[in-house]
């Protein structure tokens, strides 16, 4: 039986196409959505209307850099890769989602 789908939780979009901009070299929109769903197993769902708004966003607050190229089909697109703020950012999104996720297993493991 395949997995179930999941939405992507509000706010955990930029630090997944941070992270995976950080481990690959500069990709167009379509590659950093299939990255992101390769590594989720298949759980997650991106499409156009999520990923490239989030790509805009990051773009916008210097954390990712865009230029015109050929993908692979040689057609025109836009490839993005990590700045060195976006690693940075990347560092302490990691660091708070550590840190969520270890206060929400302890609620979880709790004795009610």
């Amino acid at each position: 039986m395949p997995a179930p789908r999941f939405e992507v939780p509000y706010g955990t979009l930029d630090l997944l196409v941070l992270k995976a901009l950080n481990s690959m070299s500069p990709q167009h929109g379509y590659g950093i959505a299939r990255r992101i769903e390769q590594v989720a197993e298949g759980a997650l769902a991106l499409n156009q209307g999520t990923i490239y708004p989030a790509l805009v966003r990051l773009e916008q607050k210097g954390w990712i850099k865009s230029e015109w190229g050929a993908s692979e089909n040689n057609r025109r697109a836009r490839f993005y890769a990590i700045t060195a703020s976006g690693r940075q950012r990347l560092a302490a999104e990691v660091a708070s989602w550590s840190q969520t996720v270890a206060i929400v297993n302890r609620m979880l493991e709790a004795e009610s």
